[in-house]
């Protein structure tokens, strides 16, 4: 197969990530396959469908079972699905007895969605843990940089004084909500599928609730009805992911511009080279960033647009779960590992934000005319500040007829206690992901 840009051996260290793709190789699915097989036959044995020795023989017998993934491509492709070969696989290392009780009651589909689950589980420790080291990092950033006044920027333009300690918390917050919502995508993601053939569990009727609710628990996930043709729990996955994902493009383009050239108002690390112009520093982590979250993005719009799973089960929306699952967290891994790196190595350059406000006297015209319009109409205040700006003559000198404090009124610093009461606010609510998964 030619390798994608995640698992490139040019590119897979910049856009692709080994830690969460190991949770997803073929080895480790097979792997995580056995292993429901074995819950399902340990579940099996305590509910009484199958003989409680033999139940746990044949658990103890499929956890000592490898299977090479190669081994398997053959049957998968007769089948369309890779749970047939493996049954048949499990069923030829066993003794007759125990092959028998196999797969008993299950559906191929009941395997493969479990065990993709217990997968994505495992990626999501990562993620989760990486998305925590950032929003940290961001906190950091924020309180370091509480009192270091820049421009803000609105539609392009310079606007009005913020501080880069807001700037960084602004950053953090959709990231926050993400963290926050990392117990609730936990229940909604981490679920066990059994439903035998048609989802009614009819083979081993009346006992597969009891039966799932049962592997549930062996396998630490969420009991739950099956959900062959509803595919909420991986939507909720992508749904979050595409979440983090814009959150963590918005910061990497805003440091994009700040550190361009007529800007230079942050670094951001070393920098990447130029082919043939020894002067530039490319901003590679945060171009990467931008370009991973459109992938995790359109994996996630992937998943959306085949939910629709036809009759009982369907054999072509299916399949595309294996497509975008491992894009969606594969792409938001790298996206992380990447913006963990940026936030720690942003510093910012005071006298080049300094020298931009200076440069925009047009930055205080907000303060100076809501000054104005403590003495006149404020249609009247706006207009001499339209004024004032266009002349030569400096604001305070323009509006000395007015009593106010026209040094303070136009300082930039005036902002600082405004968005540290902001920033504040941004991280005052914050739930910090315990680190482990509700049960």
């Amino acid at each position: 197969m030619l390798p994608g840009i995640t698992t490139s051996e040019i590119y897979a260290s910049l856009y692709g990530d080994a830690e969460v793709a190991a949770c997803l190789d073929d080895a480790t699915q097979v792997r995580a396959m056995i292993r429901v097989e074995a819950a399902l036959a340990r579940a099996e044995g305590a509910v009484g469908v199958v003989p409680d020795e033999a139940a746990a023989r044949l658990a103890e017998a499929l956890d000592g079972i490898g299977i090479a993934p190669g081994d398997l491509a053959e049957g998968a492709a007769q089948a369309g699905v890779v749970v047939p070969a493996l049954v048949a696989a499990l069923r030829r290392g066993l003794p007759d007895d125990l092959a028998h009780w196999v797969h008993w009651g299950a559906t191929s589909q009941d395997i493969v969605d479990t065990a993709m689950v217990l997968c994505l589980r495992d990626a999501m420790d990562a993620i989760a843990a990486r998305l925590v080291r950032v929003i940290d990092g961001l906190q950091r950033l924020s309180n370091a940089q509480a009192v270091q006044v820049m421009a803000g920027r609105t539609r392009g333009q310079v606007a009005t004084p913020v501080t880069f300690g807001l700037k960084a918390a602004r950053w953090a917050q959709p990231l926050l909500g993400a963290e926050a919502g990392l117990d609730a995508l936990a229940r909604a993601l981490f679920r066990i599928q059994f439903g035998g053939a048609s989802g009614a569990g009819t083979a081993i009727a009346p006992h597969g609730p009891a039966v799932g609710a049962a592997m549930a628990r062996e396998l630490g996930l969420h009991d739950a009805p099956p959900w062959h043709t509803d595919r909420s729990p991986y939507l909720a996955l992508a749904a979050w992911a595409q979440g983090v994902a814009a959150g963590l493009s918005k910061c990497a383009g805003d440091v994009i511009l700040l550190v361009r050239s007529e800007i230079a108002e942050v670094t951001a690390g070393a920098g990447g080279g130029s082919s043939t112009m020894p002067q530039k520093a490319n901003p590679v982590g945060a171009e990467a960033i931008r370009a991973l979250a459109v992938l995790c993005g359109q994996a996630a719009q992937g998943l959306a647009g085949f939910a629709a799973h036809a009759e009982e089960r369907d054999g072509t929306a299916w399949p595309l779960d294996w497509v975008y699952l491992p894009q969606l967290v594969v792409s938001l891994g790298a996206a992380l590992r990447h913006a963990e790196a940026l936030v720690t190595s942003l510093d910012p350059r005071p006298d080049r934000m300094a020298a931009t406000l200076a440069a925009h006297p047009g930055v205080m015209a907000e303060a100076a005319s809501f000054a104005l319009a403590r003495h006149m109409p404020r249609a009247e205040a706006q207009a001499r500040v339209k004024a004032a700006l266009a002349g030569e003559t400096p604001m305070a000198q323009a509006f000395a007829d007015i009593d106010e404090d026209w040094a303070a009124v136009l300082d930039p610093a005036s902002v600082i206690p405004a968005c540290r009461v902001e920033a504040t606010r941004v991280f005052a609510t914050r739930q910090r992901w315990s680190g482990s998964w509700p049960r």
